[in-house]
């Protein structure tokens, strides 16, 4: 009977050890804050930057990663721009100016 509870006891070891390794694995990575609330506590940083005319939450060319989106008034070097924010990729485009249309 003890070699039985041994055996059980070093399977249970096994079990617990093995499961640890696999929760490690799974939380080494953090979930990302939803990308809505990280646009909106970085807006006013973005809209900071000379030339920046709108900030946007968009995909990436590949139609499903999420990304932020920064509208650039002119063509021109911005390294004060980041390329990314909290793990969410920033991509700069050249929209021109923004301005309201004439009144109705």
């Amino acid at each position: 009977m003890p070699s039985v509870i041994r055996l059980y006891l070093l399977l249970v070891l096994v079990w617990v050890i093995g499961s640890g390794q696999n929760m490690a694995q799974t939380n080494s990575s953090p979930a990302k804050r939803d990308i809505n609330a990280v646009l909106r506590d970085h807006e006013k940083q973005l809209m900071a930057i000379p030339d920046v005319v709108g900030v946007y939450v968009g995909v990436l060319s590949d139609g499903k990663t999420p990304c932020l989106k920064v509208m650039l008034a002119k063509e021109t070097r911005h390294p004060e721009l980041p390329q990314e924010l909290e793990g969410y990729p920033v991509i700069a485009e050249v929209t021109g100016e923004i301005r309201p249309l004439g009144t109705p």
